[in-house]
């Protein structure tokens, strides 16, 4: 028991480190300059430059940089903004409690739909599922900041049933979650719709049918339990990569969160705020595969017997 458990947290350490790897990486080859933006419209001279090089260490080379960051990142220490002079760790703290609960939010409306879509359409006349794969084909391709700007202009701006953008109550969460929720939603469903149906024709669906279960009964008994394998472990991946997709949403609805805080970083090349935003959603898919592999346990008991 001890040994997988070991791979799996090892698996965990070299995800996180190539999620450093790139990151740093990306915002190194990145065109600008960090000082040129912190001298701004004040004085600029080379006296100035180089000590704000020196307060911040990018005077040293970018390998020894590189080191020190995993080092410090090794003890938990995600380092000090650039541009904002505060802790990282508490500029991070101060904005995700939004974008903890709109990925939340999403992340239910997603199992919804999908499980939803999937028991409703299973099993029924070809040109149904035909009419709904083509719909959910649609929403999956569709990104999500352009799903917001749809049901904003219809919900919003035609209906106003819900607020334009803002936190202010939960009435404005809905909308943003939707924009998530609906392209893994969409995809979840049809995953979920292809498990159902390869159950249904299994010996014990046809055995349980001819002693008189009702198709409801054996959908939510037995059959959903077969089917949802596959999606747990499509699901785990695709929330976690909702937190990027929540960055860019949240610009969208004008709502607080991580997306103003990246967008604010990247475009003023704060490194360490940067860094710890990706550290932050690699940490967060990591948790969510381990979760994953631990459902599967809880879904299918053949696994623990093994």
């Amino acid at each position: 028991m001890l040994r997988p458990i070991l791979r799996r947290l090892a698996s965990a350490a070299v995800v996180l480190w190539a999620a450093a790897t790139a990151a740093y990486l990306a915002l190194r080859l990145a065109p600008g300059d960090t000082v040129d933006t912190l001298v701004g419209n004040g004085p600029d001279t080379p006296t100035i430059r180089a000590q704000i090089a020196a307060d911040l260490g990018l005077d040293r080379p970018a390998v020894v940089q590189y080191l020190d960051y995993l080092a410090r990142l090794a003890h938990g220490d995600l380092g000090r903004s650039y541009l904002l002079q505060r802790p990282v760790a508490d500029i991070i703290g101060s904005q995700i409690l939004p974008t903890v609960k709109l990925t939340l939010l999403a992340s239910l409306f997603s199992i919804v739909i999908a499980v939803g879509l999937a028991v409703l359409t299973s099993g029924r006349p070809r040109w149904l599922r035909g009419l709904i794969s083509v719909l959910e084909l649609s929403v999956i391709s569709a990104p999500s900041f352009l799903i917001g700007i749809l049901l904003l202009s219809l919900f919003s701006f035609r209906l106003g049933w819900f607020p334009v953008s803002g936190d202010r109550d939960a009435a404005a969460l809905v909308l943003p979650a939707l924009s998530l929720a609906l392209p893994i939603g969409a995809l979840l469903s049809q995953v979920i719709r292809e498990g159902l149906e390869r159950a249904l024709e299994e010996p014990f669906a046809v055995t349980a049918r001819a002693r008189g279960l009702t198709r409801f009964a054996l959908v939510w008994r037995h059959a959903l339990r077969h089917a949802l394998l596959p999606a747990v472990t499509l699901g785990g991946t695709l929330i976690g990569f909702m937190l990027s997709a929540a960055v860019v949403v949240e610009q969208v609805f004008g709502r607080p969160g991580l997306g103003q805080v990246a967008t604010e970083a990247v475009s003023s090349k704060d490194i360490p705020v940067v860094l710890a935003v990706v550290m932050l959603a690699a940490g967060i898919y990591v948790v969510l595969s381990t979760l994953a592999d631990l459902a599967y346990l809880i879904i299918d008991p053949r696994l623990r017997k093994g």
